[in-house]
Parts: structure tokens; sequence; C-alpha cells
């Protein structure tokens, strides 16, 4: 084989790897028309990229590697991933906040993104066990103070306490306590994993123990994690299906997903396509 056509496999390889990154998974008949190749060169490519542990096959297709369900990225790691996605989804979970109501953000860099789309939303209560969602409206506060005034209509943080985990979350006795003593109009809950059989899960096992205590304090429970948390499942599950109100997801979100999401969410917001349809039917 000569050096050019090893190129164009490794360039061909490439691209299918980012295509199950991106999309969390891809099917052979789509690979086939995308890269417009025959069907039997996805496969060898698909054996290849198995082979080095780079993705994993599955009846059709292939999916990305799964991590170890006890593994946790810090929230540095986390944060890079993913950035628009968790951009769109806090600009769509945002207005779904009224103000003056009293809302509570579990830790994650997706409900990071949601903090700073909130600042501007009056007369908020916001319970957090996040050390990074918690320092957004502090830093806003003292920006304002240093400006010569307060904000008007600042929102109130209250922040649990608790033993901080790799993800700068708070979780533990302290936490579990405050929170069981709260009661919150909404709770907005970045997630590590969500699936059908599993629910809600993380990979760490007090952080599980946390969220169940804040899905019991909320009247509205909405999960705001982007397609590549679907199918992921962590050591601990925390809450099913059935204890969520409201899913809020990015367009990388696969067909068949959706489909299952809509028969078992009563509501499923898909960031940026909404806005979309809005603008096509005010033309």
């Amino acid at each position: 084989m000569s050096d050019n056509q090893n190129l164009l496999a490794e360039q061909r390889r490439a691209l299918i790897l980012e295509e199950v990154r991106r999309r969390g998974g891809a099917r052979v008949n789509e690979l086939t028309r995308k890269l417009s190749v025959s069907d039997m060169t996805v496969r060898r490519d698909l054996d290849a990229l198995a082979r080095q542990g780079a993705l994993e096959k599955v009846h059709g297709g292939a999916v990305p590697v799964a991590e170890a369900s006890t593994h946790e990225p810090g929230f540095e790691a986390k944060s890079s991933l993913e950035l628009s996605a968790k951009e769109d989804i806090a600009r769509a979970a945002a207005t779904m906040v009224q103000p003056g109501t009293a809302i509570a953000l579990s830790g994650g860099t997706t409900t990071f993104a949601l903090a700073r789309h909130l600042l501007d939303v009056p007369n908020l209560t916001v319970v957090t066990n996040s050390v990074r969602v918690a320092d957004v409206f502090h830093s806003a506060q003292r920006a304002s103070n240093g400006a010569g005034g307060t904000r008007a209509g600042a929102a109130t943080v209250v922040l649990t306490g608790g033993v901080r985990t790799p993800s700068d979350s708070l979780v533990g006795s302290v936490a579990d306590a405050a929170i069981r003593s709260l009661h919150f109009d909404a709770l907005f809950l970045g997630v590590h994993g969500i699936s059908v059989e599993a629910g809600l899960s993380t990979p760490n096992l007090a952080e599980a123990e946390t969220n169940r205590h804040f899905v019991g304090s909320a009247r509205r429970v909405i999960v705001v994690a982007d397609h590549t948390k679907w199918g992921t499942v962590g050591l601990s599950s925390f809450a099913s299906l059935d204890q969520v109100d409201a899913l809020v997801t990015d367009g990388g979100m696969p067909p068949e997903a959706r489909e299952e999401i809509r028969e078992r969410l009563p509501e499923l917001v898909v960031a940026g396509e909404q806005d979309a349809e809005e603008a096509a039917d005010a033309l």
C-alpha cells in the first residue's frame, strides 16, 4: 500500500473517531454516506480503531470507549469539553428561571455556565453546593460594590458547606443536612451520566447522596446535560428518569435518544433548535 493510501486511511479514521466522540456513537451506514466510501471500508476502519482501543464496536456501528464508572474528572478537565453545547444549554435553561424564585444549582461545569446567565435575573435565592457557582454570584457582587454601588435585585446565595470533591462540589453530612432543611422551586442539576436503565448517576458516592437530597427538596427537577452524557453510567445512581421534569440538552443528541427521552420525560428542550424554529415561524 502506498504512503498516500496510508495517509488517506489515517485521515478517514480520524474523522470517524471525531464523529463517534462528538455524537456519542455512529452507525456504519451514516459513516459510509458521510465519507463516501464502501461499507467494507468503514468496517475495516472501525476494526482498526477498536484494536487501538480508540472506540468500541457495537452492532451496526461504534460508540466511544466507556470510562471507568468510578473515574471523576476534575473541574478544569471537564470545563474544556463541549463548550459551545454548554453555553447553548445554559442560555436555554436560564429562560426557565423566574425572578424572585428560590432555585438550586448542583455542582458541575454546565451549572457553572448557567450561573453566569442568571446574574441579571432579579431577586433570586440560589442554593448551591458548588464553590464555582457561588463564586460567580459573589464575584459579580464584589465588582458591583467596587464600582460604587450595590446591584439592585442581586441574588441571595446559600452555599451548603461540606467536603470538597475533585469537581469542586461540596458533599457529605453537612451539605446533606443543609439541603434537607430547604425547599426550592426548581433544581438545575448537572450529571455525570444519564440513561434509561441507570437514570442519573455519578462516580462519586458522597455526591450521589447529596444529589438525592437535592432532588428530594425540589418541586421541579431540571437536568442540564450535553449529548455526551446520554448512555454514560457512573458508579452510583441517585435518581430515576421518572423523578425528572425536564432535560435541557444540545443539538448533538441523536434522534433515537430524543425519542426515548420524550417517551419518559414531561419535557425535552434542545438548546438552539427551539430558537431556530421560532425564528422560522416568524418569517
